[in-house]
């Protein structure tokens, strides 16, 4: 069972709900280009993601995905070639980093909706989701809502309820930068004043990916 001894479970219904557009940002065309600039190499696998996140390719900055077991939480060789990236993830975001990794979606594909909960480690940390490569027809779901993140823009997201994504555009790939970090006083501050209700009630979205969820079952 993946672990932070010592760490208490978080309320994320309360501090986050759904998703939190933070009040800080990024800058989106030097993440783009410095993503763009990671060696092939390290793209084209799963990164040891499995279940609901195989149709996404992963590329682990921090740590190791979950499957592989209860491994260290240290730096990986890909973050070698991504200054901002590592200035973004210790700098920019006033946590404590954990696991972080580029995820990527291909056009049309659906992460079907689904709870981390399978260790408590997810229920210790907030997971922050940067957008680095998206379009118009992203959305990610949480908590019965729709949204749309946008390059520039820095999230909070609760992956302690239902939550998914589906890239409908049939060509163009999603990639975010997803980190999860443990709270400090000035994290839980930008998310107390981060901008909520951003959230729609799409339904195209809720039946596109229910029905994948239930063809899972």
């Amino acid at each position: 069972m993946l672990s932070l001894p010592g760490q208490p479970l978080l309320d994320k219904g309360r501090l986050i709900g759904g998703c939190v557009r933070l009040s800080i940002g990024c800058d989106a065309m030097l993440l783009d280009r410095e993503v763009a600039s990671l060696p092939p190499h390290f793209w084209g696998t799963r990164g040891g993601r499995v279940g609901v996140h195989n149709p996404a390719q992963a590329v682990f900055l921090r740590g190791h995905a979950p499957a592989e077991g209860d491994l260290p939480i240290s730096e990986r060789e890909a973050l070698t070639h991504l200054p901002y990236i590592r200035e973004l993830i210790h700098e920019r975001i006033p946590g404590l980093p954990q696991r972080c990794l580029l995820a990527l979606l291909p056009g049309g594909a659906v992460i079907a909706p689904h709870v981390d909960h399978r260790a408590s480690y997810f229920g210790q940390t907030i997971r922050i989701h940067i957008p680095v490569v998206t379009n118009d027809q992203v959305w990610m779901y949480c908590a019965g809502k729709s949204y749309r993140m946008l390059p520039g823009e820095v999230w909070a997201l609760n992956n302690s309820t239902v939550h998914g994504v589906w890239n409908a555009n049939p060509i163009l790939a999603r990639i975010h930068l997803i980190c999860d970090y443990l709270p400090t006083t000035p994290l839980l501050d930008l998310l107390a004043a981060g901008d909520r209700d951003l959230g729609i009630d799409e339904r195209m979205v809720n039946e596109r990916l229910f029905a994948v969820s239930t063809a899972h079952v």
